[in-house]
Order: structure tokens, then C-alpha cells, then sequence
């Protein structure tokens, strides 16, 4: 497409797409059809003749009810789609009463004695389950999503390659941070420095992914990584690819969109033990249910305290969370959702950043061994603070309207010493000793970010509409600081520890203050003419920056950046459960620091996928295709010194297999294949010219599967078996210094690695024990050796085996 083309039609998405949704539904229209139509409902369970008479009064709907038939009783909680009359029926479960119609009227009876209460509720138009975008799962398949659209919509007609971890199958596989959640889907490199316990270090398509958690970002720093607990999670969904037109400030390659678990009506509780290698010792807990009788209050509490060891000698891995939460269903129709967590993490640098002699290349000293620390645990440390704390308020206007608000602030502080052993110095001595540097980091963000939109749903003619129209707004606050020196020497086979710090010289690489504000203004309209789905939006950024660079004689910057993306996607869903699709879609993204006391220009990205999504009807199971075109320019990458440069353009090409789900009742699947060719095409170092981007491999695939017995002597018990396998990647980084590149310094070999769990349900034993479940898992359990990356100056070691024993209780 030419430039000025492009210039002209992207501007023209947004002004189609607010063309083409001005309601012309009439209010007469609107009220003869509100009987009829589905809508979603989250009521808890309350006096009885006060729900119904709100779900009929809403409705339209002409209720006969005889007080003294519904005094005493209460209703059921009303969750999940339903049309009117479904959800009197929902409210009346347990209750002994049930609904008579004649004509248009409904009359509250009694179920005559004998007779078993009442049908099962239908759904107009959708399968008779409650599942929100937003809500459980059962089983691996999600089938709403409201990633890509911040709206409720089925996943298999999203036109965009999204992948999707429910709570199950975390629990199935001992889940313990977002590396382990998102390592089988398609197109996501985790774990690419290895093993580290102080961040999840992921690429997806080629850039590393921004983080959004309840519909708001994350902050996130040079080290200062959200590490979110996944304990807490409902559920974490992949977006791949450009989503700028909806959530701003993102990456070309994708996003991570978790969803937190919420108060539910259902009072449950849930306490996990676990024991495993390296001396871990966790406990996590989970509780939910309604705070007063009424069911107006509900609350959440869930957490995790760990105090582990790691592979690293000397390196521990603690970890104490916390994350309560209090829904207020102030009305039927309005909902108020307190968040908040507090993560406190006291680790180290697993990662080591090891030489490359010893590791990758041979030395006459011997090998470093994986569980080495070349460090100075007296020296070094890695503590980090985390809270946020927000709310999620929706409310329904009427059955065309509702406006949602998310909100949070959010506050990490960092402090942090390392070692980097050998790399930048040289190589390790004949006798094994190695020069070291020592860094010195300390960050702290804070971020306030609030999203507001307004969601109408209406028909227009024969097209349905669902629009979307949004102004969000955060403001970021970052203080980074990274001082690097010498550090006394060492030896990779005889670590030195207990060594004198105080005379270390050092270099302030980065010491800067920066501010950011964005406002974003959007709109989004999904549209359906009988099969066809038609996808438009756009959204326009304005983002102001304010720079202060201590290590550049306090040199300031200010600069205003203003940016429109949009997003185009076609589909069409016929009935044997195929739906491909088409989609272009733009990104945006400001890059954290700068180069010269000036901060560095947003990066900018497009892509276009062509897709085909297939669900076979009356199946569990979701099976998907996607290739990809995309392009990023004003590309930031950070060289093998951890110093970021502004590098050019990117180009990334491949395509993705998913299959997902519950084949049946026994047993469920998750599995993939990625392609991905990647290339700097324009660059700013004849050097890097056709160079791959960093950590992304050409292929990998991965396979879990989880069987289950229901019947028979093995009732109860269930395997698990997984397989991972990574292709060799070029990782020299974009922009070193030429006396490092030697191409081979940065390849590294293809590995593959297998996963196992075993877990039995001991109330199918003795009822006594009902709840009770133990499971054992383990990760590389033929604890395979390798070399996850190496990046021309150091190299870093893949995950070891890692074994965990669970005992879980749930009531």
C-alpha cells in the first residue's frame, strides 16, 4: 500500500465506522422486543418477590404474583444470559414455585407435589451456559473472549489469533507464573533468558508484551516487571498481533490480557499446600461468597506466601501476596468491584548472565555448572514491592446502553544488586578466574490509569450492531537508575564469596526521571449481517512526555506525540462451525528512556493476518490457523551492555496452529505450532541488516494433555504429559559492538523438553474426603541441560527439573 494511500484511508476507518452505527431503532421497537431479547444478568440471590418483580419490570413483562406465595423465600442468584422469562425461571430455582404462562401474562404457582421443580432454562439464540468474557471456565476452552474487543464476544468469531489459559488448566499443570501459563500457545517464547525468578521475560511474534490486567495496563520498567501471581487469575489470554485502535500504547506483537478472580454469589473456599525441589514450601488460599444474607456484598481473599530456594546456590525465591476484593451489587443493573493486591518479592538474579567460555565454549578451567553462583550473596539482592489498588464499575442503562469504568493505581519500588560474570570483559583465565561487573539498580513506577465506555448494542435495518465508544488515560511516573563498575574477580569453579564492594567505581549508564501522560479517544463497532461479521475502529492517541537525564548534566526533554491506529477485520461464520477470517490492524508504543537527553520516538507498527477459526458444532474444541505480515518501525532494542538504541524497522512473517479444548469428558488438550521469519530491514548499522530479532526462533511447537478417569477402578485419577520444543535462534543483539560479533557467539541450539503430572480426586475414595485432591508435577522431568539463549556476551541457562507435590483442599 502507498504512503499517501495509507495516510488517507486510515483516518477514514474511524469516520466509517461512527457512519455506520447511528441507532435507528426506534424506543417503540426497542420496548417490543426487550421480552424477548437475551441480555446478561448478575444478581445475587435476594428477597424473592423483589427479584422477580425487577426482572419482569425491566423487561416489560406482565407478572402475576400473590405475595403470600413468595413471602419468606429468596431467589436464586441470576448469573450468566438469559431472555426475561429464562431469568424468572433461574431466580425461582429451589424455591418450590414456578411460572404459568397465559397469553402475555405470567403467574406465579406452585410445582404441584410429586412433579420435579422445573425445565431447564433456554437461552434465545445461545447455548444454555452462563460464561462470560470475564468469568470461569470449565475445561481448557474459553468460549467468550473479550480480548481484542473489550466487548463480550464469542472467541471463535474474533477475527484475530488469540489463545486463552483457563483456571483448570493452570491447575492442571501447577501453574505457578505467566512463563508457565502462555509456554504451549502459539507464537510465545517464554522463559527466552532461561531461568529467572525475578521476571517473565516473553516475546510474542518477535516484541515483548505489554501487560494489561482487568482491562488496564500495567506498568512496566527496565527490571521492574509486573510478575503478576497467577494464583489470582481467572483466566490470562494472549492477543497477538497490533491492538492500538483499543488499548493505545502497545506493542506490534501482541498483549497479555488477564482477568482476576472475582467475589462470587457461591460461598467456596480453597486452601493448596505444596512441597517441591529446591527446598519449596508453599501455601496458597482462596475464598469467595456473599457477605451479608441479601447477597448485595460479596467478597474474595485469595494469596499465596512461598519460601523456596532456587537452582542457584544461595539464591532464594520468596514470595508473600495478597489480593482481596468486595463486589457491591448496588442495583440490578449496577455493579461496584474493588481490586486490589500487594506482591512483596525477595529473590535474586537466577539468570547469572554467564560467560560465554564455560558455557557455550569450551575452557581449560571445566564447565560452569547450572547451579553455580558466580555472584556474591552477601552482596547481592533483588527485593521489589507491588500494590495496586482499583475498582470495576458497570452499569446497565437500558437494553441498548451500558457504561463501564475501570480504574487503578499502581506502585512498584525495586532495589536490586548483580553480578555479570565475564561477557563484556573478556574471557575466563586458563585457571578459571573471570573478570565481573557489578550493577547497581534502582526503579521505582507509579502509575494512575482509568478506562471509561459506553457499549450499545442495536440493529440498524438487518446489520447488528455492537459499538463501542471509549476515552481512557494514564499517567506514568519513572525513576531508573543503573550504575555499573568492576567487580573484584571470581572463579567458575571455586566461587570467591564475602568480597569488598567499597571501592568499586562506578558509571552511571542510566539515571533519569521520566513522565508520561496519554489520553486516547476510541471507537469500535462490530457488525453482523447474517453470517457476515464486520469488524471497524480506530482510536486517536495524544501522549505528552517529560525527560529529565541526571547522567546527562540534567539535560530535559519534552515532546508530544500525537497518533491515530486503526483496525479493519472481516469474517464470515458459516454453520459447519468454519469462520475465516481477514484483519489489519496498527500499533503505537512509547519507548521508556531516551539516547542523548532526548527521549526516543514511539515505535509504530501495521499487520495484516488472514485466519481461519473452526469449532465443530456440539464440541468442546476450538481449532485455529493464522499467517501474519507485520511491521515495526523506530524499533528500540538494548544491546549485549543492556544499553537500548533506536535501531530502525522489523519485519516478522509466519503462521500459527492452535487446537484447544475438551475432546471429551476424560480428556482435555492444548497444543500449537509456530513459524516465525524475522528481519531487520532497515537499520541504522550495516551490520544488522537482515539480522534476526533476538529470541525468536524460526519454529517451535508444544503439546499438553490431560486424561481423566470418571468410571471404574481408576476413578478419580488422572495423567497429564507435555511436550516443548524450541528451534535454534541467531540472538547476537541488535546494535553490539562490532569486536562481538561473531555470529556464532549467538546461535543457539534447538532443544525440546517434556512435562508430566499426575493428580487423584481422594472423594472418590472415602466421601469423608470430598475435596481433598493431591497431584504431583513436574517440569523437564528427564531434567534436560541447555542453553536457553546467548546474546554475543553472555549466556543463560534453561529451566532444570523441577519437581512439586500438592495437597488440595476445597469446600
Amino acid at each position: 500500500m502507498s504512503r499517501s494511500l495509507d495516510a488517507l484511508l486510515r483516518p477514514g476507518l474511524l469516520a466509517l465506522a461512527i457512519a455506520l452505527c447511528t441507532p435507528l431503532a426506534s424506543s417503540q421497537l426497542i420496548a417490543a422486543e426487550q421480552a424477548s431479547s437475551v441480555r446478561a444478568y448478575n444478581l445475587p440471590a435476594a428477597p424473592l418477590a423483589s427479584t422477580l418483580n425487577q426482572i419482569a419490570s425491566q423487561a416489560g413483562l406482565a407478572l402475576s404474583l400473590n405475595p403470600s406465595l413468595a413471602a419468606g423465600k429468596s431467589s436464586a442468584p441470576v448469573q450468566g444470559q438469559f431472555d426475561a422469562a429464562g431469568a424468572l425461571r433461574e431466580a425461582l430455582r429451589g424455591t418450590g414455585l414456578q411460572l404459568e404462562q397465559s397469553g402475555g401474562t405470567y403467574t406465579l404457582v406452585t410445582v404441584p407435589e410429586g412433579v420435579m421443580a422445573l425445565p431447564a432454562t433456554s437461552v434465545i439464540g445461545v447455548e444454555a451456559e452462563t460464561e462470560n468474557a470475564w468469568g470461569p471456565v470449565q475445561g481448557y476452552l474459553a468460549k467468550r473472549t473479550a480480548a481484542g474487543t473489550k466487548t463480550d464476544t464469542a472467541l471463535a468469531e474474533v477475527p484475530r489469533s488469540i489463545s486463552v489459559a483457563t483456571r483448570e488448566q493452570m491447575q492442571d499443570r501447577a501453574v505457578q507464573n505467566l512463563d508457565d501459563a502462555v509456554r504451549y500457545m502459539p507464537g510465545v517464547i517464554a522463559s527466552s533468558y532461561g531461568s529467572d525468578s525475578r521476571a517473565e521475560w516473553l516475546k510474542v511474534r518477535g516484541f515483548e508484551p505489554t501487560q494489561f490486567l482487568d482491562g488496564l495496563p500495567l506498568p512496566k520498567g527496565t527490571y521492574t516487571m509486573p510478575k503478576i501471581e497467577t494464583w489470582d487469575l481467572e483466566r490470562v489470554a494472549l492477543l497477538r498481533g497490533p491492538a492500538s485502535s483499543l488499548y493505545g500504547q502497545t506493542p506490534p506483537g501482541g498483549l497479555l490480557d488477564m482477568v482476576s478472580r472475582r467475589p462470587d454469589a457461591l460461598a467456596s473456599n480453597e486452601v493448596q499446600l505444596q512441597v517441591g525441589s529446591y527446598e519449596r514450601k508453599q501455601i496458597s488460599f482462596d475464598s469467595t461468597g456473599p457477605v451479608d444474607d441479601e447477597g448485595r456484598f460479596l467478597y474474595r481473599v485469595s494469596g499465596v506466601v512461598r519460601d523456596s530456594n532456587t537452582t542457584i546456590e544461595h539464591i532464594d525465591d520468596k514470595r508473600y501476596n495478597i489480593a482481596p476484593s468486595l463486589t457491591w451489587n448496588i442495583d440490578p443493573d449496577t455493579t461496584l468491584t474493588f481490586l486490589s493486591q500487594y506482591n512483596r518479592d525477595d529473590t535474586g538474579t537466577t539468570s547469572q548472565f554467564l560467560p560465554l567460555q564455560g558455557t557455550k565454549l569450551s575452557s581449560p578451567a571445566g564447565e560452569v555448572k547450572f547451579h553455580k553462583n558466580l555472584g556474591d550473596p552477601e552482596w547481592e539482592f533483588y527485593d521489589k514491592t507491588y500494590y495496586a489498588l482499583g475498582y470495576a464499575f458497570e452499569h446497565r442503562m437500558n437494553d441498548v446502553w451500558q457504561f463501564r469504568q475501570n480504574l487503578r493505581y499502581t506502585k512498584s519500588d525495586l532495589s536490586f544488586q548483580s553480578i555479570t560474570a565475564g561477557g563484556f570483559y573478556g574471557s575466563v583465565e586458563d585457571d578459571g578466574t573471570l573478570s565481573r561487573g557489578a550493577n547497581v539498580v534502582d526503579e521505582d513506577l507509579s502509575q494512575f490509569a482509568v478506562d471509561n465506555n459506553f457499549q450499545a448494542d442495536f440493529d440498524t435495518a438487518a446489520i447488528r450492531h455492537t459499538l463501542l465508544l471509549g476515552l481512557d488515560h494514564q499517567r506514568v511516573n519513572t525513576n531508573y537508575k543503573w550504575l555499573f563498575g568492576n567487580a573484584p574477580t571470581s572463579n567458575i569453579t571455586h566461587p570467591i564469596y564475602g568480597q569488598d564492594f567499597s571501592n568499586v567505581q562506578y558509571t552511571a549508564f542510566n539515571d533519569y526521571n521520566q513522565k508520561t501522560h496519554d489520553t486516547g479517544l476510541y471507537v469500535q463497532d462490530q457488525m453482523a449481517l447474517d453470517n457476515w461479521r464486520l469488524t471497524l475502529g480506530g482510536r486517536q492517541d495524544w501522549l505528552h512526555t517529560d525527560s529529565t537525564f541526571y547522567n546527562m548534566n540534567n539535560a530535559k526533554d519534552t515532546r508530544d506525540d500525537t497518533n491515530f491506529s486503526g483496525n479493519a477485520a472481516i469474517s464470515y461464520v458459516f454453520d459447519s462451525g468454519f469462520t475465516p477470517y481477514i484483519s489489519y490492524a496498527e500499533s503505537f508504543q512509547a519507548e521508556a528512556g531516551g539516547a542523548n537527553g532526548e527521549a526516543f520516538r514511539p515505535g509504530i507498527g501495521k499487520q495484516y493476518e488472514i485466519g481461519l477459526k473452526y469449532q465443530p458444532p456440539g464440541t468442546d474444541m476450538l481449532f485455529t490457523a493464522a499467517a501474519y505480515d507485520l511491521t515495526r518501525k523506530d524499533i528500540v532494542l538494548s544491546d549485549t551492555l543492556g544499553v537500548s538504541r533506536p535501531l530502525g524497522e522489523a519485519k516478522v512473517r509466519g503462521f500459527e496452529l492452535e487446537a484447544t479444548g475438551n475432546v471429551n469428558e476424560n480428556l482435555n488438550l492444548t497444543a500449537s505450532y509456530t513459524y516465525a521469519n524475522s528481519k531487520m530491514t532497515k537499520v541504522t548499522d550495516p551490520l544488522d541488516k537482515n539480522r534476526p530479532l533476538p529470541l525468536t526462533p524460526e519454529n517451535q511447537g508444544a503439546a499438553w494433555a490431560d486424561y481423566t478417569w470418571h468410571t471404574g477402578v481408576l476413578d478419580g485419577f488422572g495423567i497429564g504429559f507435555g511436550v516443548r520444543y524450541i528451534g535454534e535462534t541467531d540472538n547476537i543483539a541488535i546494535g553490539s559492538m562490532a569486536f562481538v560479533r561473531d555470529p556464532s557467539d549467538g546461535h543457539s541450539d534447538s532443544y525440546t523438553v517434556y512435562d508430566a503430572a499426575v493428580h487423584y480426586d481422594l472423594g472418590r475414595l472415602d466421601n469423608a474426603l470430598k475435596g481433598v485432591s493431591v497431584s504431583v508435577n513436574a517440569n523437564n522431568v528427564f531434567d534436560k541441560e541447555y542453553i536457553s539463549t546467548c546474546d554475543g556476551f553472555y549466556c543463560y541457562y534453561g529451566d532444570r527439573r523441577n519437581v512439586m507435590a500438592s495437597l488440595d483442599y476445597k469446600w
